[in-house]
């Protein structure tokens, strides 16, 4: 009987026939299927066996007499089809009827192919018994396993493959997705019916093994063909991964699930990000039941159930995750780095946030299980974090968020967090507190925009939008509150780090934070710090950013300090020691108790006064000026901090030292000397607050100097000091007698001042000039001070108060990120003390020719005498001279001719 009769006659048997042949037929049938190779007598033939024969094997014979035999060639001849669908597509075309007639035809046999697998599952899966292990159906897992991965990857593909042909076939490449969606649901059905014992030997567990890791192929494969195919998948892999937990956790490839999980956490949320931003953008009703808000909602529940099932599996294998803890930490930074109120976050509506927030409450518990893991700490902590500043929010953020769940933390869990790293073999790790400031120092950008966060709550409601750096603060202060005292010491060697950096607001944040342990903890420790501080701030090497920092948080201790340890500090720090000045002079004199504050402020009169009397009786010697400018701001201290009018012997104290210092400055020297940079910026401000009671020819003194020396381009801080004497003189009246002298440079000075093109002094020149304006008596240098009409135009706007906001939201941002760079250049150079240099540099100044003491004394007094000559002739030239000044300059030539012939002599 030839093949061909054989099967022709096989179709017409009955059920009762074909049980009763099977015996004698199937080793005939399996003769043909095995050398056919005509591909449509080849699916004839497997469509018998599995319909007609397989029904009447018992589960037992499964294996060897049928699947063992059957499936190989099943996989191979599967794999050809695809491979001749390849060669050929590339030609297809509706005129090639031939060739579209061949591709079809091989979709729908492999259409049949997954048919026939379909058969074979539903077949095992009639028997009533569950199945003990593999061995009964041991070539059937991988067989469907690698069909279904081909079938999908073809499906995948179809669009590029096709290309603009895909219509002509589209119909059987769904019917194939479908059969192969069924097929994959009945197996892994099947799948679930099989129970490994304990005592399941290694095959067996491998078999399991090389299921579960097939399964998370195909989810890399489906995970954009179908969401729910997907979804199923993946509960199915972590279902059997926790079911044989004992069997696999060995086997499994935990880093390649876990990793594919992150994976399909963030699509899915950048898909959801994607569709809110879309339906923002076309202005899509969001309780409409449009189609895209039904997507985004079924696109939600999916980055939902993969995240909880992130958790879920973290949760079981968590001691086999320690290579995957840096993945864990980038998903999170990555999660939050597109979501509000990041700035990389795209614009979506409050609703479709508020949803996807409630998409990401998983996040929380997949930090809180991950906190006791080491690995993961030592991620989170490490000391070298990615430099992509959009990361740096979420890792702030996520700090907090630690902050947070501390004190519940046990001990050990504890210590892992506050510690840092302890030991030289241990992976380096920063505490968390240095670690959060460090983070929010890298948030220069979010600061200045700035971002707003939500509140703590208050009485049940929350509170109002706040900034990063309150949020950060009130989280931080919130976390001190409970904190085991056992970890104070690496908080208080944090805090003292982040107060000594170069980024103000950190340093801020770290001064209010400190603060807020002052005023917490015990008035004993609230003196402590103080001491330590103040020592600190006397051992600090010049005048440096870390000093002005230092002495911000020791004004505020000592408003914190009880009046007994506010009588203590003074006494250990006199102020009648010339040597405490150093620390006083940062003092905020307010914020002492009334019955110890004039004192004080007379003690530091004195020991500031004497130290200046000491220098000019001593030949005012440029190398003694840093004790100078010492006593001078702290004269200064008190002058500004004084609530209440000096007494008259401190007012005459002050007048007569800045009378005897004015003639001593000298503008050539001012331009090369930075120790006499601080002591014109000492006088200026000092004599702007003693202005009232200074004489006016001192005044004029004053404002000669500052004519010759501000065109000199000098330094900043000098100008704005300058501009403090300036402000204070519109409260000055100034006799007729020297107006001439005095308004002209007054208003020439004014003048150029508010030319200055540099923003910020061209601001505080604006300030000051409305300052003068408002209350001066001598108004017409106000109009003589306008040299321009630009000039006038930009003072009437400032006091008109007008702003025009030429910015918007776009240009402002890209305008802070380009500062960013410039400020972050600066921090650096503040760091780590480089000088910047430029293509355009001026090469670097010859060093100054270094004068002996008795040089320092010559140019001092001859400074002196030619200010004062300067002075004269410019009072000869504005009236006549006295009679008997012509005496007195001829005594002062023959004086002067004298000295000349000494000096020949000693040549």
């Amino acid at each position: 009987m030839s093949q061909v009769t054989l099967l022709e006659e096989i179709t017409q048997w009955s059920v009762e026939i074909c049980q009763q042949e099977l015996r004698s037929v199937l080793p005939k049938l399996l003769s043909i299927y095995h050398h056919t190779a005509d591909w449509d007598e080849y699916i004839r033939v497997l469509k018998i066996l599995t319909q007609m024969f397989l029904p009447h094997l018992s589960l037992t014979e499964l294996e060897g007499e049928f699947f063992s035999k059957v499936l190989p060639k099943v996989v191979k001849m599967f794999n050809d089809l695809t491979e001749e669908i390849s060669n050929q597509v590339g030609e297809l075309s509706s005129q090639n009827i031939e060739l579209r007639v061949l591709l079809r035809n091989i979709l729908q046999i492999m259409v049949q192919v997954l048919e026939a697998l379909s058969g074979c599952v539903r077949h095992i899966c009639s028997f009533e018994e569950n199945l003990a292990s593999f061995d009964s159906i041991r070539s059937l897992p991988s067989c469907i396993l690698k069909i279904l991965k081909n079938t999908f990857q073809h499906c995948k593909e179809s669009e590029t493959a096709y290309q603009g042909r895909l219509s002509l076939v589209a119909d059987l490449l769904q019917a194939l997705f479908k059969e192969a969606y069924s097929l994959q649901k009945g197996f892994m059905e099947l799948l679930d019916r099989i129970s490994l014992g304990n005592s399941a030997t290694e095959e067996e567990v491998s078999d399991m093994v090389t299921v579960i890791h097939s399964l998370l192929d195909i989810c890399s494969v489906i995970s954009n063909l179908d969401l729910a195919m997907h979804a199923n998948t993946w509960k199915f892999i972590v279902k059997q991964s926790v079911k044989y937990q004992v069997l696999l956790e060995d086997q499994l490839r935990h880093s390649d699930i876990v990793s594919s999980l992150c994976d399909d956490v963030l699509a899915s949320f950048h898909s959801c990000m994607e569709l809110a931003e879309q339906m923002k953008q076309s202005g899509v009703q969001e309780s409409s039941q449009s189609a895209e808000c039904k997507f985004f909602q079924k696109t939600a529940k999916i980055c939902r159930f993969f995240a909880n099932t992130l958790v879920h599996y973290i949760k079981e294998f968590q001691p086999f995750l320690s290579k995957s803890c840096g993945q864990f930490h980038r998903l999170y930074l990555q999660i939050y780095s597109k979501f509000p109120p990041s700035l990389s976050s795209p614009v979506i509506s409050e609703r479709h946030c508020n949803e996807i927030s409630n998409v990401l409450v998983p996040m929380d518990p997949f930090i809180t299980q991950l906190l006791p893991f080491r690995p993961f700490a030592e991620a989170v902590l490490a000391e070298e974090q990615q430099s992509c500043p959009e990361l740096c929010l979420p890792q702030c953020l996520l700090l907090v968020n630690i902050l947070g769940k501390l004190p519940s933390l046990p001990e050990d869990v504890l210590d892992l967090w506050c510690q840092g790293s302890q030991f030289p073999e241990e992976t380096p790790r920063l505490s968390v507190f240095q670690a959060l400031f460090l983070s929010f120092q890298r948030c220069s950008l979010e600061r200045a925009i700035p971002i707003l966060l939500p509140g703590v709550m208050m009485n049940g409601q929350a509170q109002s939008k706040v900034t990063l750096y309150q949020h950060v603060c009130i989280q931080l202060s919130a976390c001190i509150a409970s904190l085991p005292s056992a970890h104070f010491s690496q908080l208080e060697h944090s805090l003292l780090g982040a107060l000594l950096s170069s980024d103000v607001q950190t340093a801020l944040l770290a001064t209010d934070v400190w603060c807020f342990l002052a005023r917490f903890g015990t008035a004993e420790l609230c003196q402590h710090h103080g001491m330590i501080i103040a020592h600190l701030i006397k051992s600090c090497p010049g005048d440096c950013y870390q000093l002005s920092h230092l002495a911000l948080l020791l004004r505020r201790m000592i408003f914190l300090m009880t009046p007994n340890h506010q009588v203590q500090f003074i006494s250990k720090f006199s102020p009648k020691e010339a040597e405490n000045l150093t620390l006083w002079q940062h003092v905020l004199l307010k914020a002492l108790s009334l019955d110890v504050r004039k004192q004080v402020e007379e003690d530091i009169m004195k020991s500031a006064t004497a130290v200046c009397a000491s220098w000019m009786e001593e030949g005012c010697k440029l190398g003694q000026l840093e004790k100078v400018n010492t006593a001078l701001s702290a004269m200064l201290s008190v002058r500004q901090g004084s609530g209440q009018v000096l007494e008259s012997e401190a007012e005459q104290s002050v007048s007569r030292l800045v009378t005897q210092l004015w003639p001593r400055i000298s503008v050539k020297q001012v331009l090369t000397q930075p120790a006499l940079q601080c002591t014109l910026r000492q006088l200026l401000c000092l004599s702007a607050t003693a202005v009232q009671c200074i004489d006016h020819q001192v005044i004029c003194q004053a404002l000669t100097c500052l004519t010759s020396l501000l065109p000199l381009k000098c330094p900043d801080d000098i100008v704005l000091a300058a501009l403090d004497l300036l402000a204070s003189l519109g409260r000055l009246f100034i006799p007729p007698e020297i107006q001439s002298q005095v308004l002209p440079k007054l208003s020439s000075l004014f003048s150029s001042l508010l030319a200055e093109g540099s923003w910020l002094l061209h601001q505080c020149t604006l300030e000051a000039f409305a300052q003068f304006a408002e209350v001066t008596n001598h108004e017409h240098v106000i109009p003589e001070s306008l040299a321009s009409e630009e000039t006038k135009n930009k003072v009437v706007k400032f006091l008109s108060k007008a702003v025009h906001l030429e910015e918007n939201k776009e240009e402002r941002l890209e305008r802070l990120k380009s500062e960013r760079c410039v400020i972050e250049r600066h921090r650096h150079r503040l760091e780590t003390g480089a000088v910047e240099v430029t293509g355009d540099a001026e090469p670097c100044p010859k060093r100054p020719r270094q004068e002996t003491c008795e040089e320092e004394q010559y140019e001092m007094v001859l400074q002196t005498a030619e200010n004062a000559l300067k002075t004269l002739q410019s009072l000869t030239e504005q009236t006549p001279p006295p009679q008997w000044v012509a005496a007195r300059l001829q005594s002062l030539q023959t004086q002067i001719t004298h000295i000349n012939q000494v000096k020949l002599k000693g040549t």
